[in-house]
């Protein structure tokens, strides 16, 4: 039987701080569990998802409506853990978008309107997953992740909007490296974290 339930570390609406939809209103649905590992993720908590109460879909959908919102982002933790189709069906029945982000290191179920994949080395992205992205968003910590970028992004469609991110606690180092990075590459643009800029989740 499909799950009919989640682990659910946190929700809130807010605005969409980085990546293609920035500026945008979403409630946001934090589902707990992560195996991926990265050394500055921000959001440790997430990731033993026993530590996080089981939310039922109809609760969430509940949640959303109250809030007065018409889209969601699903988040982690990586939530592509989880089988996720009946969570989209029920969110496209209540009329909600679907918009998701993934590392893309498992297999993306469900019906989305928009998926971002931020790829990590610590647990790589399956070709599968990568295909499938509308937007690529790589976080740059050092000069390496350009190449890891590339690599990446190779493997996405057409069509998918290429990002780069600073890493946060080196914001100052590596955004110049970026800046020049883009306008010689100018098929990728530059993410920024703006919700940390608006202090909002």
């Amino acid at each position: 039987m499909e799950p009919l339930s989640y682990p659910l570390m946190e929700h809130f609406y807010t605005i969409q701080g980085e990546g293609a939809n920035t500026g945008k209103p979403a409630y946001f649905l934090r589902l707990g569990g992560c195996d991926v590992g990265c050394v500055w993720c921000d959001v440790k908590d997430s990731w033993d998802p026993s530590s996080h109460p089981g939310v039922t879909i109809s609760e969430m959908i509940r949640l959303i409506r109250e809030s007065g919102a018409i889209r969601v982002v699903v988040t982690g933790g990586e939530p592509c853990m989880y089988d996720l189709l009946p969570l989209t069906n029920a969110l496209r029945v209540a009329g909600i978008e679907c918009y998701l982000e993934t590392s893309g290191a498992y297999l993306i179920t469900g019906e989305w309107d928009w998926i971002c994949l931020s790829p990590k080395k610590f647990k790589a992205p399956l070709e599968q997953s990568l295909s499938k992205a509308n937007e690529l968003k790589v976080v740059v910590y050092n000069h390496h992740d350009f190449d890891w970028a590339e690599k990446n992004a190779s493997l996405t469609s057409s069509s998918c909007r290429l990002f780069l991110q600073p890493e946060y606690s080196v914001f100052s180092k590596v955004v110049p490296q970026m800046v020049e990075y883009v306008k010689l590459y100018p098929e990728w643009s530059i993410s920024i974290q703006t919700h940390k800029v608006m202090l909002i989740p």
